[in-house]
């Protein structure tokens, strides 16, 4: 096996995209045979466990207290993203001390220019029985929004099969009614967050917008509709004309739609600023941060991590949450922990585009086919998307950037000046099903949290997660 790997993986270096047809037709023999997730054991929350052999606002101060009374611990969160940021206010807030580590500054991973969509009730996981029909036209179209690009790497070619394995209608409609049970818990969190502190953060509560070019896909997405319905999300199907109604600046491209389905609660906010916000507000509240520091291993002594090792000494703590996105699997393998996250390139645009440029969508817009999401982020459009399975690659490609470019244009040229773009690229961690991993790992060290894997919806999924870690953290956990 590892040598046919090898072979295949030689061959596709030069026929580029087109050598994932034989990951396609070996998806098609795993998925119904064997590559069935088990739940994985955790102390609190899901996530699933794939068997392979290979394996700018000013400090807020804020009231910390403690409402639930739980037993003041030391908590080091591993991570000054979106995630580990809303972590340590969620477990400052439940009355712990809470030391935040990171390689970079607050915010400067993928949360410093994602897509800025909060999808609270549109949450439809990137692997879904759909896919099947677009993927070779997805992986064989030069200027495709998916890109896989081969290496000799055991964890891509596990993570591709298992992601194959998942796009199944049973595993689709379970990570829906997962991930909108988080993300409602993570609305109520961001909500009461943005209420209590009026961090400036351009937020917006618009609704969102998803287009379809196809009738195929717009059928798809109203079966979609129909189970989140079930699930209590408020959505429309729209024809065209009635797209335009919700968003004028769509007027020209609307003939170029099958339809849309439209969330009206949906909303949008800078990222980075939020996570800006989030440490002023943690330094005022008295959260440590050592910023800058190389995370070198977690200290294990028995069944507990006692420390971690970084290249600013050694910090001891209670409990240890892992939110370092693409980064967490390589920190908790050797304590065998074997994480089922890869990292999902993607790039991104910010196009200023002050309150008087016409042409400039109020409403958050996703074009389903082109896989490219549009936002208005104060006097801004973030404009994002494409999925590159390349690794631990953060360069950015000029001509993925064009292609962004391109797309804006023509949904919406009247959207901003095009011309003074700021490009971006970052690494979303992702785990095959799409859905976080949150807990504590059946087998690892009894005080070691993840809190990992969110993909495409870290910003809307983060302060649900962190809820459910201080909750766990609170009163689960034996030290």
């Amino acid at each position: 096996m590892q040598l046919a790997m090898r072979q295949c993986c030689g061959g596709a270096r030069a026929r580029g995209n087109a050598f994932f047809t034989a990951i396609h037709v070996l998806g098609l023999w795993v998925a119904p045979r064997r590559e069935r997730p088990e739940p994985m054991s955790f102390k609190h929350g899901r996530a699933f466990h794939w068997h392979w052999s290979g394996v700018r606002a000013a400090p807020t101060v804020v009231s910390m207290e403690n409402p639930d009374k739980a037993p003041a611990r030391h908590v080091c969160v591993l991570g000054a993203g979106i995630v580990g940021l809303a972590t340590a206010w969620a477990l400052r807030r439940a009355g712990h001390a809470v030391t935040v580590v990171d390689r970079a500054s607050a915010g400067a991973g993928a949360s410093s220019a994602n897509g800025a969509q909060l999808s609270y009730a549109y949450v439809q996981p990137l692997a879904d029985p759909s896919i099947w029909r677009q993927l070779p036209g997805l992986l064989l179209a030069p200027d495709s929004p998916l890109q896989l690009r081969p290496r000799l790497d055991p964890h891509q070619w596990a993570w591709a099969l298992r992601f194959l394995a998942a796009c199944r209608a049973s595993v689709s409609e379970r990570t829906t009614r997962r991930l909108l049970a988080l993300a409602g818990e993570s609305r109520a969190g961001f909500d009461a967050w943005l209420r209590e502190t009026g961090a400036e953060c351009d937020y917006s509560a618009t609704g969102k917008l998803v287009l379809y070019a196809g009738e195929a896909g717009f059928a798809a997405a109203r079966r979609q509709m129909a189970l989140q319905a079930r699930l209590g999300s408020v959505q429309a199907a729209l024809s065209p004309a009635e797209c335009v109604q919700v968003e004028p600046a769509l007027a020209h491209y609307a003939p170029r739609v099958a339809g849309g389905i439209h969330t009206p609660g949906e909303c949008a906010a800078d990222c980075f600023k939020v996570c800006q916000a989030l440490h002023a507000q943690l330094l005022a509240g008295g959260v440590r941060f050592v910023l800058g520091a190389d995370i070198a291993r977690l200290v294990v002594q028995g069944d507990r991590v006692t420390a971690v090792q970084t290249s600013q000494g050694v910090i001891e703590a209670d409990a240890f949450v892992v939110s370092l996105g693409t980064g967490s699997p390589a920190l908790v393998r050797p304590l065998g922990v074997a994480l089922p996250v890869y990292p999902l390139k993607g790039y991104s645009i910010t196009v200023p585009a002050p309150d008087a440029t016409a042409g400039v969508p109020r409403v958050s817009v996703t074009d389903a086919a082109r896989k490219v999401v549009f936002a208005r982020v104060g006097e801004r459009l973030r404009v994002a998307g494409m999925v590159e399975l390349r690794g631990e690659d953060r360069r950015i490609a000029p001509e993925r950037i064009a292609s962004l470019v391109a797309t804006a244009r023509d949904v919406f040229p009247g959207g901003g000046d095009y011309g003074a773009a700021e490009p971006w690229a970052g690494l979303r961690p992702a785990t095959p099903t799409g859905e976080p991993v949150t807990g504590v790992a059946a087998g690892g060290p009894r005080n070691l949290v993840l809190n990992t894997g969110h993909g495409a919806l870290g910003f809307t999924l983060a302060f649900g997660s962190a809820g459910r870690v201080a909750r766990l953290v609170s009163s689960q956990i034996r030290l």
